[in-house]
C-alpha cells in the first residue's frame, strides 16, 4: 500500500484522468467529423452504433485513470517506471488511431496501428497486475474494446477501400 499522504493521492488521480482525458480530448479533434464519416462507410452489421462510443469511451477513459492512478501510487513498487511508460506509450497510440483514420483516412495505417495499441494494452495490463490486480482488472474493458475496433477498423478498411 502506498505511503503517500490522502492530499498527494487525491492530485495524483486528479492529474492521471487529466492526462488521460487531455489525450482523448487530442484525439477527438480528430473525430470531430466522424459521426458524419462513420456513418458514409460501408459498415458490418456487428458495427456499433455512432450513438454507443462516446459514452463507452468515457467510460473507459475513467477507468484507465483510475487504473493507473492504483499504479502510480505504489511508491517503490518492481516495474513502476516501465508500467507508467507502457501506459502513456499505449495512451499515445489510442490518440494517434483517431488521426490516422478519421482525419487522414489511412486504413491500412490505422489497422496496423491498432495492432500496436492492442499489443501495449496488453502489455501494459500484464506489468499493471504485477503491481495492483484491480488496476490490472480495470483495464479489461479497454481491452476487449479495443479488440472490437480492431476487427471493426479492418472491416471498415476492406469495405470501404476507396475511401480507406
Amino acid at each position: 500500500m502506498s505511503h503517500r499522504s490522502i492530499l498527494s493521492q487525491t492530485v495524483g488521480l486528479a492529474g492521471w484522468l487529466a492526462i488521460v482525458f487531455v489525450t482523448a480530448a487530442i484525439g477527438s479533434v480528430a473525430s470531430i467529423e466522424a459521426g458524419t464519416f462513420y456513418t458514409q462507410l460501408t459498415r458490418p452489421a456487428w458495427a456499433p452504433p455512432v450513438s454507443a462510443f462516446g459514452p463507452v469511451w468515457s467510460v473507459l477513459y475513467v477507468l484507465m485513470g483510475i487504473s493507473v492512478w492504483l499504479v502510480w501510487r505504489e511508491q517503490g513498487a518492481r516495474h513502476l517506471r516501465a508500467a507508467l511508460t507502457l501506459f502513456i506509450a499505449q495512451l499515445f497510440a489510442n490518440a494517434l488511431w483517431s488521426w490516422l483514420f478519421f482525419a487522414w483516412h489511412q486504413g491500412a495505417f490505422a489497422f496496423a496501428e491498432v495492432l500496436v495499441l492492442l499489443a501495449l494494452i496488453a502489455a501494459t495490463i500484464a506489468v499493471f497486475w504485477r503491481i495492483s490486480r484491480l488496476a490490472g482488472v480495470l483495464m479489461l474493458p479497454y481491452l476487449a474494446w479495443v479488440c472490437l475496433a480492431s476487427a471493426l477498423t479492418w472491416s471498415l478498411w476492406q469495405n470501404n477501400p476507396t475511401v480507406l
